[in-house]
């Protein structure tokens, strides 16, 4: 299973973080109904404090012409689910600002990349609490799948290790260590236009 050291500029890791307009101050969230229509915002820790909040989140899944699913281990630094195997990319849209775009800004921000034929894939929501951090994520998720062209070029503080897998090689790699507390929902969710893109011969 071919594992590419990460490297690159730094970015968003914690609840406090560079906003949108350069200022640091804490990164806010779009708290949002069962419905996933927003109704307020909350700080980003606050929002994943037990019992947790329930807001707008998105999660990429990105293939690459084997159509092997690109995951990536989630930084030690990282205050929520550190050193945990992932999905390609996930994160949370800024108040105001579209989920597909939102998706695309932190890949590129995460992985240094630009994915192609980026579509969406639908909305799961969920409640997993963490119990390693005791965080919880109360989350309306927005998923995307698309393709990889390009290598990737991790930022070290948000990526210790990423990693492209074939089904099988993820059922080992889950088998051998932790992953993310949300990974099989939002992958199980986004199954359908993952198989439409990669195909039947890729097995997902």
């Amino acid at each position: 299973m071919p594992i590419t050291p990460a490297s690159g500029p730094s970015a968003e890791t914690a609840a406090a973080s560079p906003a949108p307009n350069g200022s640091t101050e804490s990164i806010m969230l779009e708290l949002v109904d069962e419905a996933g229509t927003t109704i307020g915002t909350a700080e980003k820790l606050a929002a994943h404090l037990a019992p947790g909040q329930l807001h707008r989140a998105f999660s990429v899944f990105l293939f690459d012409e084997r159509g092997r699913l690109l995951l990536q281990r989630r930084a030690l630094g990282k205050y929520h689910s550190p050193g945990v195997w992932s999905n390609t990319c996930c994160g949370h849209p800024y108040p105001g600002e579209p989920p597909f775009v939102a998706a695309a800004r932190r890949t590129g921000e995460e992985l240094g990349i630009a994915p192609a034929l980026l579509g969406e894939a639908g909305t799961v929501r969920y409640n997993h609490p963490d119990p390693a951090s005791g965080l919880v994520e109360q989350e309306y998720n927005h998923l995307f799948v698309g393709l990889l062209k390009e290598t990737p070029r991790p930022d070290p503080q948000e990526i210790g290790e990423t990693a492209f897998v074939t089904p099988d090689e993820l059922a080992k790699l889950r088998a051998e260590g932790p992953f993310s507390a949300w990974f099989m929902t939002v992958l199980d969710a986004a199954r359908p236009a993952i198989r439409e893109l990669t195909g039947a011969a890729a097995g997902w």
